[in-house]
C-alpha cells in the first residue's frame, strides 16, 4: 500500500488565448442585413410566381367561357336527339306491332279496306262556279 507513486509533473500555467472581443454590434447587424436580404428574396419570388399564376388564369378565362358555351349548345343538341330517338323508338315499336299492322299498312299506301268508305272533307266557303255553254 505504501507503492510509490509516480511524480507529477510540475504544474504549468495554461496558457489563455488572447481573445479580441469583437463588436457583436455589428454581428447583429449583419444577421439583420442577411434575414432582410432573405426575406426580400422570397417576397420577390412570391411576387414573380403570383403574376404567373394571374397570367395563366388570364389567358385561361376566356378560352373555359368559350368551352363552357360549346358545351351548353351539345347539350341542348342532345336534348333535341333524345327526343327525336324517343320518337322514332315511338315509330319503331308502332310498325313492327302485329295489331297495328293493318293501319299502318293503310297510312302508307292509298288502299283502303273495302269495309271502310274514304270520307273527303270539303270547304263549304268555295262556290262551284259553271263555266258558260260557248255552243252557238
Amino acid at each position: 500500500m505504501n507503492a510509490f507513486q509516480p511524480s507529477k509533473p510540475p504544474l504549468q500555467p495554461v496558457e489563455q488565448r488572447r481573445i479580441t472581443p469583437r463588436p457583436k454590434r455589428h454581428l447583429r447587424q449583419r444577421a439583420y442585413q442577411v434575414m432582410a436580404l432573405e426575406t426580400t428574396a422570397k417576397v420577390a419570388v412570391n411576387i414573380v410566381i403570383s403574376a404567373a399564376a394571374v397570367s395563366a388564369l388570364v389567358q385561361l378565362l376566356p378560352y373555359h367561357w368559350s368551352q363552357q358555351d360549346k358545351l351548353r349548345e351539345v347539350r341542348t343538341e342532345v336534348k333535341v336527339m333524345e327526343g327525336r330517338v324517343q320518337n322514332l323508338q315511338t315509330e319503331f315499336s308502332r310498325n313492327f306491332d302485329p295489331s297495328q299492322a293493318k293501319s299502318i299498312m293503310q297510312q302508307k299506301s292509298y288502299r283502303f279496306d273495302p269495309s271502310q268508305r274514304p270520307v273527303i272533307l270539303m270547304n263549304p266557303d268555295q262556290t262551284v262556279t259553271k263555266q258558260p255553254d260557248l255552243a252557238p
